[in-house]
């Protein structure tokens, strides 16, 4: 009997439970909540920040990320974590010495961070995002003589990315965004370099 007694007991706790899941203040809301997955790619370029007539090296960028967006109402809150990697590189010849060669290339690019966003309509979602993150430059260099080795060189440079975007749902699951972001790494040691970093990124991605 003392079971018996505990079951409209139990079924009152339970209604009363997913009435709380139910309520605004616990569910998702909207169509920009929920975790992401995205493939990006586009335009890089990596320039001297502290050189106002260096146009830089550009090349082609891609890579993917993952995500988690909450929606309240017409604002998205969210975080997301990136890994990229890019083809922005430079060659130079005759650097030290006659028939020497020194490159170096824009390696891979970590990001983590967040991002708020507006939804301006069920479809179209306006955000702005912030954070860390950590680039790696590699350099080679040749002196062209017979027999000699080639030196690598691998420096991981840490710093923060602002960025700006829009994002609209061409499916209940399924988006594409275009996104401008601005990365700066501050001072490279043993160089006069400031780097600055500026991307132009096209994205897919679906939501769950």
């Amino acid at each position: 009997m003392r079971k018996l007694a505990m079951v409209p007991m139990v079924l009152g706790s339970a209604a009363a439970f997913g009435a709380m899941l139910a309520t605004p203040a616990l569910a998702q809301d909207g169509p920009f909540s929920g975790p992401r997955v995205e493939a990006l790619a586009g335009y890089d370029n990596v320039k001297d920040g502290g050189d106002g007539d260096s146009e830089g090296r550009s090349g082609f960028a891609y890579g993917g990320l993952l995500g988690y967006d909450i929606q309240r109402g017409n604002t998205v809150f969210g975080v997301e974590g990136e890994i990229t990697d890019a083809t922005t590189s430079t060659r130079s010849y005759n650097e030290i010495v006659a028939g020497d060669r020194l490159s170096v290339d824009a390696g891979r690019d970590l990001y983590v961070g967040g991002r708020v966003g507006y939804a301006i309509s069920p479809l179209a979602l306006l955000y702005a995002k912030a954070g860390y993150t950590n680039a790696r430059v590699e350099s080679r260099y040749n002196s062209g003589a017979t027999g000699s080795s080639e030196l690598v060189d691998k420096v991981n440079l840490d710093g923060f990315r602002l960025g700006a975007g829009l994002e609209y749902n061409i499916s209940p699951s399924a988006f594409v965004k275009g996104e401008y972001r601005y990365s700066h790494y501050g001072k490279l040691d043993d160089y006069d370099i400031d780097l600055d970093r500026h991307q132009l990124m096209a994205g897919v991605g679906v939501r769950f």
